[in-house]
């Protein structure tokens, strides 16, 4: 396979940053990821452009698509992702230009690449309004409307992860209570766990952890993961009342391994909450392409022209 028929594709989140060689079908070629460094704003980009060098291995892709974590301004591709604080208006879609100068780039929120990759290839595909949602070290919303991206004026539309849960909950990293992100995300489900008497049985406490001890049996365990479902259920069901949604598709590392552990209470929650029929009638569904959706998603923001809309950076 030539280099021309494949895409650079790019996804940076909080915990991990993955690159891909992503063919026009949407196979992912070629693919590595690493741990996110996020203490230096120029060894975060040294560490990506080395992972970039990797993947290609000496090969000229035929363009290059990122999505990269919230929240970002799309007209001047500069990101501050939450949960990289190394990263605050850091001009990531100048810098990539400059190493590939000639190649068409687009840019979009990590979420909106998770979703685009579902409904591209994977979960979504054939439904017409489907919000893709990523539990990971953040909580976050990618929408796809009548087939399209719907990014919003400055790209941040779908961002479910700031939806309020719980009026009395937990601070939020946003500087508000209660929100999803404050309830669901790993590193949140971990602290309320660990506040609640988990003793880890293996080391470090985080997500994989806390994930292995519930399938054991864990009772804190089990109800950190039932506690985080239950949130994203009612959000989910907001979601569905106000969007008439066809699917809400469930992604992300947290969510991958807890699998029924967090969709289970999340299903049951929605059911309790959306009650009218249009809204009731939505799926909540795992994400079919795993750890992969963002990577392929990514390249699809480059590849199909009807996500090319609506917010998407563009060189």
């Amino acid at each position: 396979m030539t280099a021309p028929e494949c895409v650079l594709a790019v996804d940076i989140g909080g915990t991990k940053l993955a690159v891909g060689l992503v063919a026009c079908d949407g196979q992912v070629v070629r693919a590595s990821r690493v741990a996110t460094p996020t203490t230096d704003a120029e060894e975060m980009w040294a560490t990506l452009a080395a992972l970039v060098d990797e993947v290609l291995a000496g090969e000229e892709p035929g363009g290059v698509g990122i999505g990269c974590g919230g929240p970002l301004r799309l007209a001047t591709g500069e990101v501050s992702p939450l949960h990289i604080p190394c990263w605050r208006d850091f001009p990531l879609l100048d810098r990539t230009r400059k190493r590939f100068p000639h190649l068409p780039l687009r840019l979009h929120n990590d979420a909106v690449a998770m979703a685009v990759g579902e409904h591209w290839r994977g979960a979504g595909r054939g439904t017409s309004s489907m919000l893709g949602v990523v539990l990971s070290t953040g909580v976050g919303g990618g929408l796809v409307a009548g087939g399209r991206v719907v990014g919003g004026r400055t790209g941040n539309a779908g961002h479910i992860g700031h939806v309020t849960v719980d009026p009395g909950g937990p601070v939020c990293e946003c500087g508000t209570v209660g929100c999803l992100e404050a309830v669901a995300r790993g590193p949140a489900v971990v602290a309320w766990a660990l506040d609640h008497g988990w003793a880890p049985t293996t080391q470090p406490p985080g997500g994989v952890a806390l994930v292995a001890d519930a399938k054991r049996g864990d009772r804190v365990a089990v109800a950190a993961l039932l506690r985080a479902g239950e949130a994203l259920g009612v959000a989910a069901a907001n979601a569905a009342h106000l969007l008439e949604l066809d699917a809400v598709v469930v992604g992300g590392g947290l969510a991958v391994g807890a699998g029924d552990l967090i969709l289970a209470p999340a299903r049951a929650a929605f059911a309790r909450h959306a009650r009218m029929a249009f809204a009731a009638r939505c799926a909540v569904v795992p994400a079919e392409l795993g750890t992969d959706a963002g990577v392929i998603g990514a390249a699809a923001l480059v590849l199909e022209p009807r996500y090319l809309v609506d917010g998407n950076a563009d060189s």
